[in-house]
């Protein structure tokens, strides 16, 4: 089990920070300043974004370049170094994890609290292996059954932060009832993967709502897929401010700026409050699965 830890991903996002402001200040923009250091507007990219470890020298370079007092230049320098820093998915994982999904996972660690809708598909977190796997092999082009396996295990690794021991996100977790319904991996799978649901939404850090078709139209169906990470608010200025992450076929997209955050608040709250109570959803996740669980039973269903 693994306990909380930042890795590399919080200090890459400070420094990240730090280094637009002081561009920003400086009247640069992302072109001017990487014709001035010499960089592709690609690599400014990464660096303000924090998806990219940092050197001392090219992040004294860059102060240099945007004027810097020597006060700053030196801790940006020393939070450098802790850009190198690797969480547990780097070294056992980092062969399965996408670009930019690290950065994902290191948020994720160390989140506090989660606001989080899925239209489609039962959350990462919240996957059995076998739900997993089924999703894993359908991805385009389809990855070699040893890369499959591997990223099962990811999933079912990042899944531990549910019920460590210590500094347990607390998770309100919206679903569309299509979720429930959809025989990802046939009967007998979802039977399973509804049972672990249910279990997880009994956890005392997880409140699971459930937006039932009769709901009609509501705003999630035009929002898509997102979840609001929060952290632990350490009293400094180095604290890190929610991010809002999307995922899709191409990508993934993290939303930091406060008018997008709360935009995207008002819209969580707006598909929670169209949701059944979570005594209601419990109740449909369950009947749901002892659909599942009795057609799994059937004759011709099991000799398949």
């Amino acid at each position: 089990m693994h306990e909380a830890t930042t890795g590399s991903t919080v200090p890459r996002r400070q420094l990240g920070r730090h280094l637009r402001d002081l561009r920003g200040r400086a009247r640069l923009t992302v072109k001017s300043a990487a014709k001035a250091l010499e960089w592709s507007e690609t690599k400014i990219w990464r660096i303000e974004n924090g998806h990219t470890a940092m050197r001392s020298l090219d992040t004294e370079a860059m102060c240099r370049v945007y004027g810097a007092s020597a006060e700053v230049t030196e801790y940006l320098m020393g939070l450098s170094k802790k850009t190198k820093e690797q969480g547990w998915w780097h070294s056992a994982y980092g062969n399965v994890i996408p670009d930019g999904f690290g950065l994902y996972i290191g948020l994720e660690e160390v989140a506090s609290s989660m606001q989080w809708y899925e239209k489609d598909l039962v959350p990462g977190l919240f996957q059995i292996s076998d739900y997993a796997r089924v999703l894993i092999q359908h991805h385009v082009p389809t990855p070699p059954p040893e890369q499959v396996e591997r990223s099962v295990e990811l999933r079912a690794a990042r899944s531990a932060l549910l019920t460590r021991v210590s500094a347990r996100p607390t998770i309100r977790l919206a679903l569309n009832e299509g979720i429930l319904r959809t025989p990802v991996g046939g009967p007998d799978v979802m039977a399973r993967q509804l049972t672990h649901l249910a279990e997880m939404a009994r956890l005392d850090t997880v409140s699971l709502r459930v937006v039932p078709f009769a709901q009609g139209m509501h705003l999630g169906l035009l929002s898509g897929p997102f979840v609001i990470l929060r952290f632990p608010d350490n009293g400094t200025r180095e604290g890190e401010p929610p991010v809002v992450y999307s995922e899709n076929l191409v990508g993934e997209l993290f939303l930091d700026k406060p008018l997008e955050v709360e935009h995207y608040d008002a819209a969580f709250e707006s598909i929670w409050n169209a949701a059944l109570s979570e005594q209601d959803s419990m109740r449909l996740v369950q009947q749901i699965q002892k659909e599942f669980t009795h057609e799994a039973s059937r004759p011709d269903v099991a000799e398949e």
